[in-house]
């Protein structure tokens, strides 16, 4: 079993950035697959980017490829999620998840484990 606090969230510019952390308890995280969500007032949560064990496979929705990446430090128990380019758009609470796949699914109904979520607001 995996616990995940996510961190990095807040309020921020239009085009302007943020890095969000998860940190993960545990000595297994290099055993998931990590994705991170958000979820805006009234839309279903939507898988932003994924994330494979070892780290050399990602994912991205296309609403935020070229803007967020994601990596993952194993050493450190920790996925992180780079925004950059942000837009009014991007508010919502974002959360990270793990699942036991090796590969990032693009469901969230695969992930077995979320965090608390952080709440990003992008002010235009």
């Amino acid at each position: 079993q995996v616990q995940l606090v996510e961190s990095g969230g807040g309020l921020v510019q239009a085009g302007g950035s943020l890095r969000l952390s998860c940190a993960a308890s545990g000595r297994t995280f290099s055993t998931y697959a990590m994705g991170w969500f958000r979820q805006a007032p009234g839309k279903e949560r939507e898988l932003l980017a994924g994330i494979s064990r070892s780290g050399s496979n990602t994912r991205y929705a296309d609403s935020v490829k070229g803007r967020f990446t994601i990596s993952r430090d194993n050493a450190k128990n920790t996925v992180y999620l780079q925004m950059n380019s942000l837009k009014p758009e991007d508010t919502a609470v974002y959360y990270c998840a793990a699942t036991t796949s090796a590969l990032p699914p693009t469901t969230r109904f695969s992930y077995g484990y979320w965090g608390q979520g952080t709440q990003v607001t992008v002010s235009s």
